[in-house]
């Protein structure tokens, strides 16, 4: 993600607030979600995909097979352990949502930044739009946090 984000001459603390807002709804998608697909068949996966929309916002989701309730930023006490993971991403974010049209999947959407053009990277805003307006997506199989953590970096 950070590469390809890179690349196409998004600012630096940009990628920072996507990379740990895409950490924040891999743990909760692992944390409360089912996977998709057959889990039992060895076919559950976790898809993450990002992408910058033709108005110029990055947008980050995560697709999960849903659980027990719909996501939504809790109040955890000072002394819990976790339940801060929506709260953070309503602070980096401008705006996020759930979907969940499709039977099976639940998809927790992020716009990361209205505008992710860096006026110092050396792209033109037309050049930089055509190379990250196309969603990268990455399959992540089963729930495993070594596999869904490695495609951060």
């Amino acid at each position: 993600m950070r590469a390809q984000l890179r690349d196409g001459g998004v600012a630096d603390a940009v990628i920072d607030d996507a990379v740990l807002i895409l950490s924040e709804l891999l743990s909760n998608a692992c944390k409360h979600g089912r996977p998709l697909g057959d889990a039992l068949a060895g076919d559950g996966d976790v898809r993450a995909a990002w992408w910058v929309d033709a108005r110029g916002r990055l947008v980050v989701e995560v697709t999960d097979g849903g659980g027990p309730t719909r996501p939504a930023p809790a109040t955890p006490s000072v002394t819990a352990h976790g339940g801060r993971g929506l709260n953070i991403i309503t602070a980096l974010a401008d705006d996020w949502g759930v979907r969940d049209e499709v039977p099976g999947e639940v998809t927790v959407w992020v716009v990361v930044h209205k505008d992710v053009h860096d006026p110092d990277a050396g792209h033109r805003r037309d050049d930089f739009a055509a190379r990250v307006t196309a969603p990268a997506v990455s399959r992540i199989p089963g729930l495993d946090f070594a596999d869904a953590f490695d495609d951060l970096g």
